[in-house]
């Protein structure tokens, strides 16, 4: 969850979004470095009265200023396909879940069973209990394992929606008559919130996502609940 005030990411819960951060943080220093050096060139041409007649026909600094941001373009190129890829890869999902996106709310289905799969509403706020978030907390959560690979598949009924949960490093466009998959694995218990990221119609702000991770166990005590 994030907090009020916040500048930064929320805190990462998997893998995925580990890397995602340090892809950040790896850019944002060199997007500061580059943004430090045109400033000081800036300053001194203004400030300076020293000129240099050899400048306007420099062959070696046409050389430097053209080489150095393909190396740096390539530093920032090379992490960020591996990234892609290992966002793509997903071996041997323990579970497959489907998401639908509705106007609006999300239902869910757990193929991997025979009969498990419900519609998750948002909780109107008259109908909270105490401890409860306002347009996050949903009647029916999606409970999954953690510390396992989890396929979702991503589409949507009537319009674009977006299926997005950020400490989780998710986003995936729910179109209609398209099946998006996206690959969740958490690294801890907890209870992780997102919203729907596409603008979808006039309610597209109580579109809110609840994930649930537990421990196997708890997730097969839930599973079979559900279902009885």
């Amino acid at each position: 969850m994030p907090y009020p005030m916040q500048l930064g990411f929320q805190d990462a819960t998997s893998p995925i979004m580990e890397e995602l951060m340090y892809f950040h943080d790896h850019t944002l220093m060199i997007v500061f470095l580059i943004s430090s050096l045109v400033l000081y060139v800036l300053i001194l041409m203004l400030t300076t009265k020293l000129t240099h007649t050899s400048t306007m026909d420099a062959q070696e600094v046409e050389t430097i200023w053209t080489i150095l941001p393909a190396i740096i373009l390539v530093l920032i190129a090379l992490p960020s396909l591996r990234i892609l890829y290992m966002m793509d890869e997903i071996f041997n999902p323990y579970l497959t879940v489907k998401a639908m996106g509705h106007q609006w709310y999300w239902s869910y289905e757990y193929t991997d069973y025979e009969d498990l799969s419900f519609d998750s509403y948002m909780v109107p706020t008259q109908d909270l209990n105490p401890g409860q978030l306002r347009l996050l907390e949903v009647d029916n959560r999606v409970v999954l394992p953690m510390e396992l690979p989890i396929r979702m598949l991503i589409s949507s009924e009537d319009v674009l929606h977006a299926w997005t949960v950020p400490s989780l490093g998710l986003k995936a466009d729910a179109v209609p008559g398209r099946l998006n998959q996206a690959t969740l694995t958490s690294t801890r218990p907890g209870v992780y919130f997102g919203q729907c990221s596409e603008i979808c119609g006039s309610n597209h702000s109580f579109m809110p996502i609840v994930l649930e991770m537990s421990t196997l166990k708890y997730f097969e005590n839930w599973s079979h609940m559900m279902q009885t």
